[in-house]
């Protein structure tokens, strides 16, 4: 496997070429990832014990703080590797240092979905984030023309990782009010670092490759949830046709939503706010993908009665993330300008479909809901292949994204 040749100690943080050919993932950017699957499974492990006993409200915030924490980390660390990777030693030594603390901030994540106790999470998080000031320090020193950024990166990551540690002694309700001022401050860093001058030369080919690897892994998580679910299930009360339904149409919806998230028009992250709108936007896609898990878990739960949850909202505990996904896609289609106005209004009126099925689980039972949310997924992939092909055909659409998001090319240099 060929890639950026590691010097023998180190070598010059350079900002990286925009226009770099065959920019694709590093190994060690997917050993990053790799470590990210761990936090992301105990999230949604978390958010499905919260679904599953009927503590919804606690568990969605919960759940929603703590993968702010995850994705907000991966997404730092992204964006700046894809504008400084020297894949030298200090370089994978930061790294791996984050590494560290992304496992840290996973074995906390228990914690604080069941008691609000983000201590462990916190002290995960600033491990993470001392690698990445250390990372934009280096580049401030050895990269004079995007130093201005680089310091500004430095500064406001650091000073709102004080805030942070900070938050910890705040007592109800103003531990919670924090967390929302440290989100914001935190979603401020790269627009004010951003701002004036020479702006970070990240690659905005290798960006959206990135990101299609991280939703990859997000249906992974859904596929192992389900596949644990219809294990647990099986094991204890056989096979029915509630659990067969709920089985098949979690796949169609898992197929379905890796289809239509990869068949979109090559994203042009030409200008700092589209970027950050896309990126920022992507929160809520990911945050879903992996909830989706956490309620077929639930639902498998339900159809098999060892949870005590309504058969309407274990259905609407899947139908919810799935139209947050098609709605949120519908609107960073529209931003990037990367689908069809139809294509758009496929993903609204999939929104609007899935929730009318899920309301309609009395009549269709939970296991015929569940189908046929994977069934509204479909069709809303038709529509979109149908839309983005035009008159060049499926397969045509097909192989060019593919190729598009960094799969396929020759040499896979980077």
């Amino acid at each position: 496997m060929s890639g950026h040749p590691l010097a023998p100690w180190r070598t010059a943080m350079r900002a990286r070429d925009r226009s770099e050919q065959h920019r694709v993932s590093t190994p060690l950017e997917l050993l990053f990832d790799l470590c990210f699957v761990v936090a992301v499974s105990q999230a949604a492990a978390q958010l499905h014990d919260a679904l599953r006993d009927d503590r919804l409200g606690p568990g969605l915030l919960g759940y929603a703080m703590v993968f702010f924490a995850i994705w907000w980390a991966w997404m730092n660390f992204t964006w700046f590797a894809s504008a400084y990777d020297t894949d030298d030693v200090p370089y994978r030594l930061l790294t791996l240092l984050q590494m560290a603390g992304v496992l840290v901030l996973a074995a906390g994540v228990p914690a604080a979905l069941t008691h609000y106790d983000f201590t462990v999470i916190t002290i995960g998080y600033v491990i993470m984030r001392v690698a990445m000031i250390g990372q934009w320090i280096r580049a401030a020193a050895e990269d004079p023309p995007g130093r201005p950024a680089a310091l500004r990166y430095a500064v406001g990551i650091a000073v709102v990782q004080i805030g942070w540690v900070a938050r910890l002694a705040l007592p109800y309700p103003w531990d919670r009010i924090g967390f929302a001022v440290l989100v914001v401050a935190e979603m401020a860093v790269p627009a004010w670092a951003e701002r004036g001058g020479r702006q970070t030369s990240w690659h905005p080919g290798h960006i959206p490759e990135r990101y299609g690897g991280f939703t990859i892994i997000v249906l992974g998580e859904v596929i192992l949830a389900t596949l644990v679910g219809v294990q647990a299930v099986t094991g204890d009360h056989g096979v029915s046709a509630s659990l067969l339904m709920i089985a098949i149409g979690a796949l169609i919806l898992v197929f379905a939503l890796w289809w239509i998230y990869f068949t979109a028009g090559e994203v042009a992250l030409e200008t700092l706010r589209t970027a950050l709108l896309w990126g920022y936007g992507h929160y809520f896609v990911f945050a879903a993908i992996a909830a989706i898990g956490a309620g077929l878990d639930t639902a498998l739960n339900v159809a098999e009665r060892s949870a005590q949850v309504p058969e309407t909202d274990a259905a609407f505990t899947v139908a919810v993330p799935v139209a947050v996904v098609f709605a949120v896609l519908a609107v960073l289609h529209r931003i990037t300008g990367t689908g069809t106005g139809l294509r758009v209004w496929a993903g609204c009126a999939g929104a609007v479909g899935v929730l009318a099925v899920a309301s309609a689980t009395g009549g269709l039972g939970l296991g015929g809901a569940v189908l046929g949310i994977g069934l509204v997924a479909a069709v809303v992939l038709t529509v979109s292949l149908v839309t983005t092909t035009g008159r060049r055909g499926v397969a045509v659409i097909a192989r060019e994204s593919v190729s598009g998001w960094g799969i396929g090319h020759e040499g896979g240099g980077r």
